[in-house]
């Protein structure tokens, strides 16, 4: 018995298919590992973190992370999808605030302007309604 590798007599024949066989090709290709999406959930931490949404994806972030590293892809793979909702909720509201008091400061800005402006126009009229009648008399 010859144990050598690799063995001619294998090559050398060529097995033929039945006629009803079929050929099965996968597309999706190999499963990916599960992300954890930490990148994201320390930045949401950093910057402004409200209601601590950035925090608890920085929590899951971690624990998907320790879970991939055991070898618990399924486990890893929820604790990255809770990461991933948190730091969706964190990014809409650390996009959302800050263009809304932007938005409040601009509308102030421009009221305040208008008023100012009315003011002034008030006065300017007075003076010179005040003006005009010691000019009659």
């Amino acid at each position: 018995m010859d144990t050598s590798y690799p063995r001619e007599d294998i090559f050398m024949t060529h097995p033929t298919k039945p006629d009803n066989s079929r050929t099965v090709i996968n597309i999706g290709g190999a499963p990916t590992a599960p992300r954890d999406h930490l990148l994201w959930s320390l930045c949401n931490t950093l910057y402004l973190n409200l209601f601590c949404f950035g925090f608890m994806a920085l929590v899951y972030s971690v624990k998907a992370r320790d879970q991939k590293v055991q070898g618990d892809e399924l486990a890893a793979r929820r604790f990255g999808q809770k990461a991933r909702c948190y730091n969706i909720l964190a990014t809409v509201w650390n996009v959302t605030l800050p263009a809304l008091v932007l938005a409040l400061v601009i509308t102030g800005i421009v009221h305040l302007s208008q008023v100012v402006n009315a003011s002034l126009d008030l006065f300017n009229l007075r003076s010179y309604i005040g003006s005009t009648d010691d000019d009659n008399k």
